[in-house]
Formats: C-alpha cells, structure tokens, sequence
C-alpha cells in the first residue's frame, strides 16, 4: 500500500511539472489563434474596403468609410502583433471593442436567437472572451511583450546597481 502510494505522488508531481513547464502554451496557442484570425479577416476586409465601406453603411455605423478602413487596419496589424506577442494588452482591448461592436450591430440577431444554450456558436462572443482573457492574462512568456519586459527589469537593475555603486563611492570619500 505505501509503494503504490509513492507511486502516485511521484506520478501527480512528474504531471505538476510537466504542466507548469508547458504554461508558457496557453497564452501563446491563443495569441497565435485569434492574431490569425484577426489578420486574415482584417486583410479581407482591406482588400475589399468598398464592400466593407458599404456594409458597415447598411449597418448604420457613423462615418463608414473611415471606420471600414480603421478597423481593418487595426485587425491586420493587431492581428500581427498578437500573435507576436506584442502590445497584447492594448491590442487585446481594442479588438475586443470591435467585437462588442459586432455583436451590437452585425452579429445581433444571431446573439438574441443563440443566447444562451449555443452563444459559442458566435465567433464575436467566442473571440471577445479570448481577448479578455488575453487583456487580463497578458502574452506569457514566450513573447515579445515578455522579452521586452526582461530587457527593461535588468535595466533597471542596472540603473540601480550603478546608483547604489556611485552612492557608497560618495560615502567613502
């Protein structure tokens, strides 16, 4: 009985570490996933910007012709950065404003009729909890936001070590 309770320490903690050192694969999986859907929708939307002109015409979004083209800019390049890593907080945000948008006005009546036994059935509300997940969460480790956050701390390490180096030079003389 000991041995096989042994075991199965051994085994849930090989699985813990196991799990803590694949962490970094959530937040990256889902920057890559929707950073790509985001992309390829805002490049459609960028290479048929009449089309998107006039749909979000017919939808009665105000200034349509700068909206059509703000918005597939900000999927396009929001898109890239997420998944890069870069800017996820502020990109997650942003594009999570175009998808309450949506669902306000394109994904409307699909919202209403799907709430609330198949909601996932609406790529906005599915894609909006990603970003929110994205905007609390942030990128993870395996990003540019990451790489970017340990340059500036050993910076500001340096900073301080030199500070403190210079403030005892000062004392000793």
């Amino acid at each position: 009985m000991n041995k096989q309770g042994n075991l199965v320490q051994r085994t849930v903690k090989a699985a813990s570490e196991i799990v803590d050192r694949l962490q970094f694969a959530a937040p990256l999986l889902t920057r890559l996933v929707v950073g790509i859907t985001f992309f390829y929708t805002g490049k459609g939307k960028l290479a048929n910007l009449d089309r998107t002109t006039a749909f979000f015409s017919d939808l009665g979004i105000p200034f349509p012709a700068a909206n059509a083209l703000f918005i597939s800019s900000l999927e396009l390049i929001g898109g890239l950065c997420l998944m890069f890593g870069f800017g996820t907080r502020i990109f997650a945000a942003l594009l999570s404003s175009t998808m309450v948008v949506a669902l306000l006005t394109a994904d409307k009546d699909s919202l209403i009729t799907k709430f609330p036994a198949e909601l996932t059935d609406v790529a906005p509300v599915v894609l909006l909890l990603f970003l929110t997940w994205l905007v609390l969460y942030g990128a993870g480790a395996a990003s540019v936001d990451a790489m970017i956050r340990r340059w500036w701390n050993r910076r500001q390490q340096s900073v301080t070590q030199t500070d403190d180096s210079r403030s005892a030079m000062r004392s000793a003389a």
